[in-house]
């Protein structure tokens, strides 16, 4: 019952972080086959979200909303959002293992970080296809309320698109404002 937690979202300027936890079934027909969400398309992705969600033992997904990044920083509003997505799991994990060089506080069992574990380790590939596939969702609804900014193409990150939509619109309430590149447009005058 060992759980993979991943998170998706902490590099972009906009949206929240989405984390997620997954106990794969031993007896899963994909299990050896998951691989980190951004090294499968997106076709295929939506594919093994839905198998995932039908196979797994449980599964569970949380987020850092933009409130939580600004006021406890990127990192520490991705951690506890990695918590609570183990926390909100239906069968609670012996253990847990997370991808990357930190553990987050508050886990209710052993916890593991684990560098490249979404290359290395089934169960935080699987958290990384649904944390993935969920936070792609969210950017895409967003899309729709601020469609200026063309958040279905780019899903928040600092492209070229991204950018010099910021330079004509300005920010839009899912901004991240402490961010560098915002927090510098913020404070530069409007010349439209």
């Amino acid at each position: 019952m060992i759980a993979g937690v991943d998170e998706v979202g902490r590099g972009p300027l906009a949206g929240p972080v989405v984390t997620a936890a997954v106990i794969l079934s031993p007896d899963d027909p994909m299990m050896g086959q998951y691989r980190d969400s951004k090294k499968v398309s997106e076709k295929k992705r939506i594919k093994v979200y839905h198998h995932i969600r039908k196979h797994a033992v449980s599964f569970a997904v949380a987020a850092a909303s933009l409130e939580d990044i600004e006021q406890l920083n990127i990192l520490h509003a991705t951690m506890a959002a990695m918590t609570k997505a183990v926390l909100k799991l239906d069968v609670k994990p012996t253990s847990v293992v997370v991808d990357g060089n930190r553990e987050p506080q508050g886990m209710p069992v052993p916890t593991t970080a684990v560098i490249g574990g979404d290359d290395s380790v089934q169960q935080i590939a699987a958290a990384s296809i649904l944390a993935k596939v969920v936070r792609d969702r969210l950017m895409r609804a967003y899309d729709f309320q601020y469609p200026q900014y063309q958040f279905a193409k780019h899903k928040g990150y600092g492209t070229k698109a991204h950018m010099d939509a910021l330079k004509q619109y300005g920010i839009c309430p899912i901004h991240r404002k402490t961010f560098a590149p915002i927090a510098k447009l913020i404070k530069q005058p409007r010349l439209c």
